[in-house]
C-alpha cells in the first residue's frame, strides 16, 4: 500500500525541468534491467517473447538464453528534486530495430552506452550512432562474469578518447546503476563548464572504424 502511494505521488508531482537521458548498447546487454532496477515508478517496458522466426534476424551469440526482447524502448522516471525528472528510455538491442534509434536521440541530454566486454562489437554500432549526433555519452560495463580486460584494452577495443567515462556496473543492482547515471549527469555539467572538449556532430556514419577486441 505504501509502495502505491509513493508510485502515484511521483506520477502526480510537477516539474518545470524534465531531464532526458538514453540507455544503448547490443542486444541483451541489460539495457531494459537498469532501467527497471533504476526506476521510482513501475517502469514501461515492451518486452516481447522471442520466437523462433526471429532466429533468423537476431544475432543471439552470447545470448541463446534470452527468452524476451524488447520491441520499442523502455521508459521510467527518477525525480531529482521538486522541479526537476529524469526520464529513461532503454532503446532496442536487435539490429531490426535500430531505426528507432534517432528517434529516441531527440531532446537527449545525453546516453549510457551498456556494454558486455564478452561482446564489445556488439557496442560500436550505439557508439557511432552517438557520435554522429555530438551526443554526449559515457560506457558502463556490465557485469556478466566475462574475461577480464584493462580499461586501457577496452578504450582501444571501443575507440574511446580518454574524455569519455568508463565504468563498470550491475545493471541489476539499483545503486551502482544509480551511479553510472551520477557519472553521466557529472560528465554532462563538465561539458557545459568546459571542464572537457564537447563531442563534435555530424561524424560519417560507418561501423567499421573501431579495432578488433582485445584477447581473453
Amino acid at each position: 500500500m505504501d509502495s502505491a502511494i509513493s508510485d502515484r505521488a511521483a506520477l502526480q508531482a510537477t516539474a518545470d525541468n524534465g531531464l532526458k537521458i538514453v540507455v544503448v548498447g547490443g542486444f541483451g546487454v541489460g539495457k531494459t534491467t537498469m532501467v527497471r532496477s533504476v526506476s521510482e515508478i513501475r517502469p514501461l517496458n515492451t518486452e516481447e517473447t522471442m520466437t523462433r522466426a526471429g532466429e533468423a534476424v537476431d544475432r543471439l551469440d552470447g545470448v541463446q538464453s534470452k527468452t524476451s526482447t524488447t520491441v520499442a524502448f523502455d521508459f521510467g522516471r527518477i525525480t531529482l528534486d521538486e522541479r526537476s525528472v529524469l526520464y529513461l528510455f532503454g532503446a532496442p538491442g536487435q539490429e531490426r530495430f535500430w531505426f528507432l534509434w534517432d528517434r529516441l536521440f531527440a531532446g537527449t541530454l545525453g546516453a549510457v552506452v551498456l556494454v558486455d566486454t564478452r561482446r564489445l562489437a556488439d557496442s560500436w554500432y550505439a557508439i557511432d550512432r552517438l557520435e554522429h549526433h555530438g551526443t554526449p555519452f559515457i560506457v558502463a560495463c556490465n557485469d556478466f562474469g566475462g574475461p577480464l580486460h584493462t580499461e586501457q584494452q577496452i578504450r582501444e577495443a571501443l575507440d574511446l578518447s580518454d574524455d569519455v567515462p568508463l565504468v563498470e556496473c550491475d545493471a541489476r543492482d539499483r545503486s551502482s546503476s544509480k551511479y553510472v547515471l551520477i557519472t553521466l549527469v557529472e560528465h554532462l555539467q563538465a561539458l557545459a563548464q568546459g571542464k572537457v572538449p564537447a563531442p563534435s556532430a555530424a561524424r560519417p556514419e560507418t561501423t567499421q572504424h573501431r579495432t578488433p577486441e582485445p584477447s581473453s
